[in-house]
């Protein structure tokens, strides 16, 4: 029949066909590289970034959690052209497919310049590059951490300048690769354990020369922030001169060179040498003023120790304690007279307030007002009784009984009315008649009116 459902066909809610289309979407299709240009993108206040992706003639929704929005080294713009990798995914509540991306980077060219200046502008407003939170470099490390490839020029480059200009500074070498792909994961590794172990009182944090692609690793987001956050002072040598990396600007001090980073952390051994002579007359100065000043007070100590002799604390106690005895029984004297003399005026106030006296005078009212009342009580008795013989009087004198006594009867129907009519009942009717002493039941046998009339039927 038209318009019958069939029990056996499944029947889907709209949420359970959303969800089933969005698992089916996300086990078709793995991560993905997409190019297109950004447009309607928006950023609400959940740090979430939510835009299109489109090419000539078809667009996407994409949306970007803010997770992954953190970890991007440039700001998203209407019109730029982005590679992006993403999952194909279902928006459930509108039934929309969208793109949910992992990773997205600018493509085509100038795409790390203008990377660069994006996530330079970012730290920089943030305040990563300010002089204020930067550290000083200590002026004689005592070992020095240098973080830099291990098979590169800058290493030996810092380790010839160390050995010639500080050689009682030990040197702690963290290898990481300085380019490729896992260099900024490596770089940010080396730094945090070198915080964490902290056992390096600065680090070198340096590279030979290159090109913009070659310096990218000290261009990351995750590595600079990591610079920021070291708990060691950090001094960068990368490149050349005229080379500049988001890894300088947050540094706590930038070198030009790596072999100029090893030369920051070298002091001055000639000035080095007089600074020690003059700590070493300082020190000898101090120590005869400190012997100076211990034997005066140890005069002082030697004095006060007389004066404070146990023997005199002991008689000085002994003294203090015969007064507190002293002022101890004149305290409990007085107090016994203050309690004799109270006890007695105490004594005399309840002699004045006995209670006898009121008791008598009490028992001598009670008295009287019993008597009173069993006046008031006989009299009121008498006069009730008075009226109660009057009243029985008065109710005896119209009470039936009385005309019953004179031969008179009562006559009562059988429910139990009086009778007053003869014409309320018939013939054979029975009535119940209350005399004197007794009672009659009786039957009619024929009714008469008032008249004498016969009413009963011949």
């Amino acid at each position: 029949m038209t318009g019958s459902i069939n029990p056996e066909r499944a029947v889907y809610q709209v949420s359970e066909l959303n969800a089933l289309v969005r698992e089916l979407l996300s086990k078709s299709f793995g991560l993905l590289w997409i190019e297109g240009e950004l447009s309607n993108v928006a950023r609400p206040r959940s740090g979430h970034v939510y835009f299109s992706l489109k090419d000539d003639s078809a667009q996407v929704r994409c949306a970007l959690f803010r997770s992954k929005a953190r970890r991007l080294q440039f700001e998203p713009q209407a019109g730029d052209q982005v590679l992006v990798r993403a999952r194909v995914g279902l928006y459930a509540a509108r039934g929309d497919y969208q793109l949910i991306i992992e990773d997205m980077q600018p493509a085509g060219a100038g795409a790390l310049q203008r990377a660069f200046e994006q996530l330079k502008a970012k730290l920089g407003y943030e305040g990563l590059f300010n002089t204020e939170r930067k550290r000083a470099v200590p002026p004689r490390p005592h070992r020095i951490g240098v973080i830099t490839s291990a098979t590169g020029a800058a290493l030996r480059d810092v380790l010839s300048v160390l050995a010639r200009r500080y050689p009682l500074g030990a040197v702690r070498l963290y290898p990481v690769p300085v380019q490729g792909t896992a260099a900024p994961a490596a770089i940010v590794a080396a730094l945090k354990r070198a915080g964490e172990r902290a056992d390096c009182d600065v680090l070198l944090l340096v590279r030979g020369g290159g090109s913009l692609e070659d310096l990218q690793a000290f261009n990351e987001e995750a590595v600079a922030r990591t610079i920021a956050a070291c708990q060691l002072p950090v001094i960068t040598g990368i490149g050349h001169e005229v080379d500049f990396t988001i890894a300088d600007f947050v540094a706590d001090v930038r070198a030009p060179t790596p072999s100029a980073a090893a030369e920051l952390v070298c002091p001055d051994l000639q000035a080095w040498a007089r600074q020690l002579e003059q700590h070493k007359q300082r020190l000898a100065s101090n120590l005869q003023r400190r012997l100076l000043l211990h034997r005066q007070r140890n005069s002082e100590l030697h004095g006060r120790l007389a004066r404070q002799h146990p023997r005199r604390q002991l008689e000085d106690a002994m003294q203090r304690f015969d007064d507190v005895e002293i002022r101890l029984r004149r305290a409990l004297t007085t107090r016994m007279n203050t309690a004799r003399n109270s006890r007695t005026q105490l004594n005399a106030r309840l002699r004045r307030a006995a209670p006898s006296p009121a008791i008598n005078r009490s028992e001598s009212a009670q008295q009287q007002l019993l008597q009173r009342l069993q006046h008031a009580i006989g009299s009121h008795l008498n006069t009730a009784s008075g009226r109660i013989n009057m009243a029985a009087h008065a109710l005896h004198t119209v009470s039936p009984l009385q005309t019953l006594e004179r031969g008179y009867a009562i006559a009562r129907t059988a429910p139990g009315d009086v009778l007053r009519n003869a014409n309320h009942v018939n013939s054979g009717d029975r009535l119940s008649l209350t005399l004197h002493q007794g009672h009659l039941h009786c039957r009619v046998e024929k009714v008469f009116d008032q008249n004498g009339d016969s009413t009963s039927p011949s």
